[in-house]
């Protein structure tokens, strides 16, 4: 009897999750950035940051409203949970499969919004680290790291270019969580309230809806399947290598190294990105005009965090990973120096491009790296391997955010115009990218392990398989589902470019 029950799979099982044959695969990227489009509101954070500093003034800060640095560690808190959990759970998630780990994904992070408003209606800044740092991260790093190593194993061809697909959700989320965010909190506004609340209370109910779309329709190859049609040498015959091997490995640490140096450089930016240019160029709006402009140039980073992860990431198919980490370090480093030379001319179309530039490199490094992973330890357990090595993003997390926003306390405190209170930092940035220009150049590939020490799981074990069954196109699910995912992604585009016209318009740029 006990055999009867078990030998069911319940919904979440990874079983339940395998696709039939002549299952189009073009039908797995939406799931994914259901998920990614979702947790990418993270990098919209900057939007929060002035409003949660005047809960109490709500038009300016007041006695007992929290200052800048304190609510940028809400970000850094996020960050860093990201990493733990994606490190902690990477081998169950190779295990259970992507539906389970992406359901556990959406409960954490919808609900980390409603923990967070509680945290702002009662003025509780430790219920705002938990629900949006502790409970928000450990979604984070359960949403990214699943449809990852589910659309590599999809795309064994083109790996750079699955991983982009992913990974680009990530980075579009802002656009999407921006303009919805400063919509909602204008709505909820009212002379005692900043609206921040209510609008984390919808926002959690939102996302965890349109994260379940992900849930249900994510698929995973049969044990041995290849994609009909496929280059064959493009499919990499890489031993696997389990997360224990690969940790111990000199290749390994390089690339977390790179990782770490690359994002520590980007994540700071990105956190104050919306005070930033404010602070920067305050002669261009009033404050209440630069409410939408900035919230515009924080979609607009956006949009090239985004485009940035998959045109990279696609690009290091046909040039490599490593030349492709060695453009992002050499120009990135170059681009960060100039920044203050951009301040000081006062030109915004400038500032904007440069750090456009600097924030593709930044999601494209993200969306690479899990490919350059599987070109050293082989995709049988690349999940896991990848959530080990996002633990670099976690102190990368703490460390960006730190950087900028202490620093530019000090500078101030000690005198220095806000508007150049950057400068120092974007130096030390601009030098942080030169050190990992040379971790990147001593990456060596791996020699293959034995094949003891191959993962255990059916891709892993299965032989390959050509797919024999024809491909079948059902165009009304295919559209339907990119359309989930596109409406909303096409919405924070076009809001993007209308918030984000004033920068330039006024400049006379």
């Amino acid at each position: 009897m006990s055999t009867l029950v078990t030998s069911a799979p319940g919904f979440f099982d990874r079983q339940r999750t395998i696709a039939p044959p002549g299952f189009n695969r073009w039908l797995v990227p939406p799931a994914a950035l259901a998920i990614h489009l979702a947790i990418g509101e993270a990098y919209a954070f900057s939007v929060f940051k002035i409003p949660l500093t005047q809960l109490i003034g709500i038009k300016a800060p007041a006695q007992g409203d929290w200052s800048q640095p304190d609510v940028a560690w809400v970000f850094s808190i996020a960050i860093v949970f990201l990493g733990l959990s994606a490190a902690l759970f990477g081998s169950w998630l190779d295990r259970v499969g992507p539906r389970k780990a992406m359901f556990a994904s959406s409960v954490c992070f919808g609900s980390g919004f409603l923990v967070s408003a509680v945290g702002v209606w009662s003025h509780q800044l430790w219920l705002l680290y938990l629900g949006y740092g502790v409970l928000g991260g450990i979604g984070l790093g359960l949403g990214y790291i699943s449809p990852v190593s589910t659309l590599i194993k999809w795309f064994p061809d083109r790996p750079g270019m699955a991983t982009g697909l992913a990974i680009m959700g990530f980075g579009g989320g802002s656009m999407i969580g921006a303009p919805l965010s400063r919509v909602l909190m204008a709505h909820f506004r009212t002379p005692e309230s900043a609206g921040v609340t209510e609008t984390f209370l919808v926002m959690g109910a939102a996302y965890f809806a349109f994260m379940m779309f992900g849930v249900l329709t994510v698929r995973i190859p049969a044990p041995g399947w290849r994609p009909p049609g496929a280059v064959k040498k493009a499919i990499s015959n890489v031993a696997s290598a389990t997360p224990n091997d690969a940790i111990r490995t000199r290749a390994f640490w390089l690339l977390w190294a790179v990782l770490l140096l690359n994002v520590t450089a980007g994540i700071g930016v990105l956190e104050q990105a919306s005070p930033m240019i404010q602070e920067m160029f305050p002669q261009l709006f009033s404050p209440e005009a630069w409410e939408k402009a900035a919230t515009g140039f924080v979609g607009l980073l956006s949009l090239f965090n985004m485009a940035g992860r998959f045109a990279w990431s696609s690009t290091s198919d046909a040039i490599g990973r490593k030349p492709t980490y060695a453009i992002f370090f050499a120009l990135g480093a170059v681009l960060y120096a100039l920044t203050p030379t951009t301040g000081h001319l006062g030109n915004v179309a400038l500032f904007v491009l440069c750090y456009g530039v600097v924030i593709s490199m930044y999601g494209g490094g993200f969306a690479t790296i899990p490919a350059y992973l599987r070109d050293q330890f082989g995709t049988a357990q690349v999940g896991a391997i990848h959530g080990r090595l996002l633990t670099a993003w976690s102190l990368a997390g703490v460390a960006g955010p730190v950087l900028v926003n202490y620093i530019r306390e000090h500078q101030i405190n000690s005198g220095v115009p806000k508007a150049d209170a950057y400068t120092l930092t974007m130096y030390l940035m601009a030098g942080l990218l030169i050190v990992g220009f040379a971790c990147n150049l001593f990456v060596r590939s791996v020699a293959p392990v034995q094949p003891s020490a191959v993962g255990t799981t059916a891709e892993a074990v299965a032989a390959p398989l050509e797919a024999s069954t024809p491909v079948a196109f059902n165009w009304l699910t295919l559209g339907f589902r990119w359309a989930w995912v596109g409406i909303p992604l096409a919405w924070g585009v076009s809001q993007t470019v209308i918030s984000s016209l004033a920068l330039f318009t006024r400049t006379g740029s």
